[in-house]
């Protein structure tokens, strides 16, 4: 269950920055399970969370993981940044844009990542900076490492179109969930393996 500050915080920065939040509610319980089942849990893992917002797929993909993990959060938004080391202070936060993430882990000192999730936005991003974030992506994780993102029914489906374009331009494997009715909206994932 969300708490009332939590959805007050997300409303506040979805109403001031439609275009970053790019859902009009947080992820579901149902959708936060399907992309933390992606997540390796038998051995010690590096996780990496891309545009956590206010941190409702965080809690889920922790549960899963075995102990000695890492788990580490990118958030651009200041705000959101400081609400979740208020309400997560177990999350390794990085300030700064997924764009760069390899130089984000390499200041944290992260390794290879095993696991990269994502909630951003991809279809409202302009096509050079997605693909740029996508490149980072391929390069952070490791050659048998996994990429789950989300991707909302209701996006224009010219849009899903070219994201799916970029995914199969940078990962040999990728997969379209079914998708998870009981999210607002709608949702399904792509789930992509073997980086080029």
């Amino acid at each position: 269950m969300i708490s009332v500050t939590t959805y007050a915080t997300f409303l506040r920065r979805a109403l001031r920055e439609p275009a970053m939040i790019g859902a009009p509610a947080p992820t579901g319980a149902a959708l936060a399970a399907e992309i933390a089942a992606v997540v390796p849990s038998t051995t010690a893992t590096t996780v990496v969370e891309l545009g956590p917002g206010t941190g409702p797929i965080s809690p889920v993909v922790r549960a899963r993981l075995a102990p000695g993990s890492r788990y580490v959060a990118v958030e651009l938004d200041a705000e959101l940044v400081a609400h979740l080391r208020r309400t997560l202070p177990w999350i390794e936060m990085l300030h700064g844009d997924a764009a760069d993430l390899r130089t984000l882990l390499a200041d944290a000192d992260v390794g290879p990542v095993d696991a990269v999730v994502s909630s951003l936005p991809w279809t409202l991003l302009p096509p050079a900076k997605r693909r740029d974030m996508l490149a980072e992506i391929a390069a952070a994780l490791a050659p048998d490492g996994v990429f789950a993102t989300i991707s909302t029914l209701t996006a224009l489906p010219a849009l899903v179109r070219n994201l799916r374009e970029d995914l199969d331009a940078r990962f040999e494997e990728v997969v379209a969930t079914r998708p998870v009715w009981r999210n607002v909206p709608p949702s399904r994932l792509f789930v992509c393996r073997r980086p080029r």
